[in-house]
């Protein structure tokens, strides 16, 4: 069992691709820390992290919820240490909080600007430096960040350049992990989805129920990073692609990921 008894930190993790990773996780006996805002529901979002850490439980796991705003330093240490009293240690990291706005610069207020350097750019560091010290004594320690190859095409700075280089921090930092923390035995990779993922965030910020029908349901991220997570530590410094993570683990049927099997599907930002 790849995962069995390792524990994994999983930043917004009560909805969407972060639920998928822990419950495909959870489902191998991992430990899951579901680290996250929420704690009353959202009915446009659903999901709280008593929600995701019953589920998790119910899917053979053991669960750990805490609160955290990963824009608050101390919120950070605090979940860290409660995890660390919790379950002895940090394995994994997976970096997937983020927040999105693509709107271009005229468009794009300072307060949305700051939300997404804060959360994307700023959370991301901290979150990972206060688990370096209980990832470099971990069990196939893997930091895995939720950010995409670094395309310096126009079409992807022109439109929507605050959310777009907030992103590409994102992988600098994984890329810049990977190199810092070789000597330690950590990993540390990004990975991004081919096409979009049927996520609340894709349906009421992005295109609504019609880009829902061309996305692929986020199993395809969890079983990715599931195959991630089973590389020794010397598979680090990559920036990787769902699709092509699988193909590499022998998966040839991706229809079965597909919202609507057999349909067209709509690649995700950042990917030419």
């Amino acid at each position: 069992m790849i995962v069995q008894q390792r524990t994994i930190f999983i930043t917004g993790a009560t909805r969407g691709i972060g639920k998928a990773i822990a419950l495909k996780m959870a489902a191998e006996g991992a430990n899951i820390v579901i680290a996250a805002k929420s704690v009353e529901e959202d009915p446009r979002l659903g999901g709280t992290i008593y929600s995701a850490a019953a589920e998790v439980e119910a899917a053979g796991g053991k669960a750990l919820a805490v609160q955290v705003d990963i824009r608050e330093e101390a919120q950070i240490a605090a979940a860290v240490a409660k995890a660390v009293e919790t379950f002895g240690g940090i394995d994994v990291l997976i970096n997937n909080a983020s927040a999105i706005s693509l709107t271009n610069t005229e468009q794009t207020s300072a307060k949305r600007f700051d939300l997404m350097h804060d959360i994307n750019v700023r959370g991301t560091f901290l979150m990972t430096q206060h688990c370096i010290p209980y990832l470099k004594k971990g069990n196939q320690a893997h930091i895995l960040t939720l950010s995409p190859p670094i395309n310096l095409a126009p079409q992807w700075l022109g439109p929507h350049i605050a959310y777009t280089i907030s992103k590409y921090n994102m992988s600098m930092l994984a890329l810049g992990w990977a190199a810092e923390l070789e000597q330690y035995n950590i990993a540390s990779n990004a990975l991004w989805p081919a096409t979009t993922i049927a996520t609340a965030a894709v349906k009421n910020l992005l295109g609504g129920d019609a880009l829902i029908n061309v996305s692929r349901t986020p199993d395809i991220i969890a079983d990715a990073v599931h195959y991630i997570l089973s590389q020794p530590s010397s598979f680090t410094g990559h920036t990787l692609i769902d699709e092509e993570v699988l193909q590499s683990a022998g998966v040839t049927d991706f229809d079965k990921y597909a919202v609507n099997p057999g349909g067209k599907l709509h690649k995700d930002l950042f990917l030419d």
